[in-house]
Order: structure tokens, then sequence, then C-alpha cells
């Protein structure tokens, strides 16, 4: 690192710089001359949306990585203005297998004082409301590393275990496939499931294609960010070239979509046939969508 560079502090939290697409009056020019996007999966990911909405137990959504970018942008515009709009919140980081384990003390301090300022602290998840991670799924491996991370991080700080593994919930969306008894189901091969109660881990399908594209092929607005990268502060430095704008542009247009009044209706119709649809903030939050 040059002298010209900025250092991060000891202690300090460190995150990817994300432009705020509710209020976008920041963008000025960045998405001239980007290519037209097209939402061609929108229906898909709607009908998703409906579904992560009605297993989330009424909790605060932590979108995990970049994968699920997409997810986060169409409610960040469908629940702007409502009580839900503080409830999303993007979780910048990549554990995924074996980059997620092993962590050397610098970079697990640095893990937790990037968590703590995400509000996800030992205390953070003895809350009133479900804490509720939300990421693609193949294997599970990020969510069993983001689990053993917290989970070593809550007997070292002796908080209530009891209370915390009722409150902990997470929300795999799953490559679609034929229903079978016979099928592959990732919690199933997963010891740490076990530790938790059998309604704290839930899938949402996704059709194989637009899984494959948000997981493998879309342009995203950030890198990865990687344990080498926890700590760096270049990652707050908004990036302008061509595949970042055509990003951006497209998590706009969903932004914007999500605000329609056509996409609040079929969200809320979506949680209308999932049987959590009696609970009172799942009747409270189809209410207000319907406005």
């Amino acid at each position: 690192m040059s002298g010209d560079e900025p250092e991060l502090l000891s202690g300090e939290p460190n995150r990817p710089f994300r432009w705020d697409l509710v209020r976008p009056d920041q963008l000025g020019s960045l998405l001239d001359d980007v290519p037209e996007v097209s939402l061609g999966y929108v229906d898909e990911l709607v009908a998703c949306a409906g579904r992560v909405l009605a297993q989330s137990a009424g909790g605060d959504l932590y979108f995990v990585g970049r994968s699920v970018d997409s997810l986060f942008d169409l409610l960040s515009g469908a629940l702007v203005d409502t009580t839900w709009q503080d409830r999303l919140h993007p979780l910048p980081l990549s554990l995924y297998g074996l980059d997620g384990q092993g962590l050397t003390p610098a970079e697990t301090a640095q893990l937790r004082t990037n968590l703590t300022a995400a509000g996800l602290t030992p205390a953070d998840l003895m809350r009133g409301r479900p804490t509720v991670f939300v990421d693609l799924v193949y294997q599970g491996s990020t969510f069993e590393n983001l689990y053993e991370l917290l989970r070593d991080w809550i007997d070292e700080d002796r908080a209530q275990w009891d209370v915390i593994r009722r409150q902990l919930r997470f929300v795999g969306i799953t490559w679609r496939d034929k229903t079978s008894p016979k099928a592959w189901r990732w919690q199933q091969h997963a010891d740490w499931t076990a530790e938790l109660p059998a309604s704290s881990i839930r899938n949402v399908s996704l059709d194989g294609r637009v899984w494959s594209y948000f997981g493998n092929h879309q342009a995203k607005t950030a890198v990865s960010f990687r344990r080498t990268r926890w700590s760096d502060p270049k990652v707050g430095v908004p990036r302008r070239d061509r595949g970042t704008r055509y990003a951006l542009a497209e998590a706009a247009l969903l932004v914007e979509r999500g605000r329609s009044a056509e996409v609040r209706r079929q969200l809320a119709a979506g949680m209308a046939k999932e049987p959590t649809t009696g609970e009172r903030w799942s009747r409270e939050l189809q209410v207000e969508l319907r406005r």
C-alpha cells in the first residue's frame, strides 16, 4: 500500500461501498450510455421474494454476500415507506467453502468488528425480533461457516444461547428440482442445523436458470468481500467500470420495479398463499403492501 492510500485503523469497521438506490439522486450520470437492462426473470424473483418474506418470522433480514443482491434491491423498493423499510440489511461477506474456515486472530477480529457495525453481535442476536440470514444455497457451506463463527463468538461472550437459538433463522434460496422424497436437501447433510429448532431452517426454490444467473453470471456492483478484503479500505471506494455501471443500472431498475403497485400486490398475494399468512405480522405487512 502506498503512502497516499488510507489505512484502516485497528478496530474500525469496513465494508464495500454500496449506492443507496432507494434514494438514487447520488447516481448522477453514472448510468449514461449503459446498455438496456433486461429483467426477464422478474416474475420469478417476485414469487421468490414473497416466499422469503413469508418465511422471515417477522424478523430482520440479512442478505448474505452478493448472490441475493437482486432480491434485496427488489424488496428495498417494495418495502420503502412501510414499517419494514429498516428490516432489510445487505451483509457483504464471502464465507464459501474453505475460505470461511481457519481464520487468523486478526481476521476474526476484523470480521467481528464488521459484524458489530452490521448489528450482529451476540447481544444484538438476543433482541426482540428474529435475525434471518438469506442466501443462495448449493451445499450450505456459507451458512455453516457463518453459524460456526457466530457460535464461537456467542460462547466467548457467554451470551444466552438458549435465547439466541430461538431467534436465528436461515432461509436458503435453492435450485428448483422435482419434488421427491429422495431429493437432496442441504440441511439434512449439515450437522449444525440439528442445534436449532426445525423451524429455523427454511428453503425457497428458484428456477435453475435464474438461480445460476444470480449465483454465477450476473454482474455485481462490488467485488466479492472475501477475507483478504475485510480490512482493505479500498473496498469503500465506488467502482465505476462498465460492468459495475451495468450492474448498478439493473439494481436501480429492480428498486423501481419493486416500488410499483403491481409488484407490491404480487408480494402480498404470494405471502397469502403461505402457511404463515395467519400470523399477525404477516397480515399487517400484506395490508401495507396492498395500499
